[in-house]
């Protein structure tokens, strides 16, 4: 087949749309957005915009490998675009000046794009599908907390890494190679629905992020703190949504009094935000104009 290079630029224009958003979305309690920095002292809005910049490619490509895969071991394809995301990890350091901003969204994303890449080899100028994506997502993946998690060694291990060998949590591989639960089931129904009205998108963003921190097993909230830290922020995300959340003055005032409150204790929910970046990009997918 000829390949589509405008649909692998397409990919690659909606998982940076997704980013950005993502991180414009304010106010997110103990996150980076356009108020403050939330939990973090070491970045701003500003380090995430060069962040999202220096992704421009790796999506591409990693589409690009989606539409050229011609085996039937699916798992094939992630050994493939593996070098890709380390040169977007490298690429994302370089902008940053060492900043971990998106080592988690290169993973997700890149997966996501190599597998839109798949599907869209199969039916050109269809609707594309995100249960048929997050399928291919864990055809890609199969295996991969087995493969990276279960035969860690001690020496220097990610929170991710650390946490599994404590607590069994398979944090974002487990997402992952799951197919993205957690979005699919929950916070992409949430945004479709928001979306059938015009209504506001930063509120919108910012009550799915709500949503999603009221459920997520958030790796970096578990790294930086503990078990007690997460089931605090499960609690205050959920007070805050029975108040209304952004929908609501009351909550709306919750939402603020969070944030200050989660900068206080250093909490940051970024494994939740990591997910709105996966919910935004399936559903530009499913609602692709191609």
């Amino acid at each position: 087949m000829s390949i589509d290079f405008g649909f692998c630029e397409y990919i690659s224009e909606i998982a940076i749309k997704s980013m950005l958003l993502e991180v414009s979305a304010t106010p997110k309690p103990g996150l980076v957005d356009r108020n403050n920095s939330g939990a973090h002292k070491d970045m701003d809005f500003y380090t995430f915009m060069e962040s999202c910049a220096s992704q421009t490619f790796t999506f591409y490509k990693c589409a690009l490998e989606g539409l050229k895969f011609e085996g039937k071991d699916k798992k094939e394809l992630l050994r493939i675009i593996r070098p890709i995301g380390i040169e977007g990890e490298n690429k994302m350091f370089n902008a940053t000046r060492g900043v971990n901003t998106h080592k988690g969204l290169v993973f997700s994303l890149g997966i996501i794009s190599a597998a839109a890449g798949l599907q869209y080899r199969e039916a050109k100028n269809q609707k594309i599908d995100v249960e048929d994506i997050c399928r291919r997502v864990m055809e890609i993946t199969e295996g991969i907390v087995s493969r990276e998690l279960e035969h860690l060694s001690k020496g220097s291990l990610s929170y991710g890494e650390e946490l599994f060998k404590k607590h069994g949590i398979k944090g974002i591989r487990g997402e992952v190679e799951a197919g993205f639960p957690t979005v699919r089931n929950h916070s992409l129904p949430l945004f479709r629905e928001f979306m059938k009205y015009e209504g506001d998108i930063n509120d919108s963003l910012v009550q799915v992020l709500l949503h999603l921190m009221a459920i997520t097993e958030d790796i970096n909230i578990l790294g930086r703190h503990g078990l007690d830290e997460l089931e605090y922020t499960r609690t205050a995300a959920k007070e805050v949504l029975s108040l209304g959340g952004m929908l609501t003055e009351k909550g709306r005032r919750k939402v603020l009094e969070l944030d200050k409150e989660f900068i206080r204790r250093n909490i940051s929910p970024g494994g939740s935000a990591d997910l709105l970046a996966v919910t935004l990009i399936l559903y530009f997918l499913e609602n692709s104009l191609l």
